[in-house]
């Protein structure tokens, strides 16, 4: 790629994969909110693109299109855990959330209903939905985001790339799973038709019969759920 001719030839490259970047970008974005912008994606998916070119190796076996699809996406999610997705003090009503989903379902010794929740908090239950729709906006997140939250920034590529990160990834990934088995079965649809099926919010809401905002609120309780039970294990 550096030869005489490399400035050219990576020029010609980076022509041929920028569809491929913009490709990755629409279709994560049709899944977080609304106000993530087009153009943040595929600028971050750019720069994945560039490390691509610069960082591959063929004698690794992974041709470069596999390659650089995977560096695109990642550059793309570490843009989007970069992000401060909530206001502080919404941010704090999440923590409390969680807290106490995290007590009474210890107490209850099974996923918790609604009602049970919001009496917990002190809420009426149209005040607890309220609380879901508020924190909701910082979960609608790809599953490896979701999977590694509590990642400082520029810490993702090298460390990841560890034979211990990676242990610790796919520990994570069983916990999420495990804790996803164990939510209740309107809320496992739910995660499965997202994260799985990477159904939309509005496409989840034709499936299971209800208004997109309440999927959002759904989706909100089971990441408290998770969240709960992750800090358990």
């Amino acid at each position: 790629m550096y030869t005489a001719r490399g400035k050219i030839a990576q020029t010609d490259m980076l022509e041929e994969y920028l569809p491929l970047v913009r490709r990755q970008a629409l279709a994560l974005q049709v899944r977080l909110p609304a106000n993530v912008e087009l153009d943040d994606l595929i600028q971050a998916g750019t720069v994945g693109l560039l490390e691509a070119m610069g960082r591959y190796d063929a004698s690794q076996g992974a041709t470069f299109a596999t390659f650089a699809n995977q560096r695109i996406r990642g550059a793309m999610l570490d843009e989007l855990r970069g992000r401060d997705w909530l206001p502080r003090s919404v941010r704090r009503n999440a923590r409390t959330l969680d807290e106490a989903v995290r007590r009474l379902e210890q107490r209850l010794g099974r996923a918790a209903e609604e009602h049970e929740i919001a009496h917990e908090l002190d809420m009426e239950l149209e005040t607890y939905r309220q609380l879901l729709s508020d924190t909701n906006s910082g979960h609608l997140l790809p599953f490896e985001v979701l999977l590694a939250e509590g990642v400082e920034p520029g810490m993702e590529d090298t460390s990841r790339d560890t034979p211990y990160h990676q242990l610790v990834d796919e520990q994570k990934r069983a916990q999420l799973v495990k804790g996803i088995e164990a939510l209740p079965e309107r809320e496992k649809l739910l995660m499965a038709l997202y994260y799985q099926e990477e159904m939309n919010l509005k496409e989840i809401g034709v499936v299971m019969g209800v208004t997109e905002s309440r999927v959002c609120q759904l989706h909100s309780q089971a990441v408290s759920r998770l969240r709960a039970r992750l800090a358990d294990d």
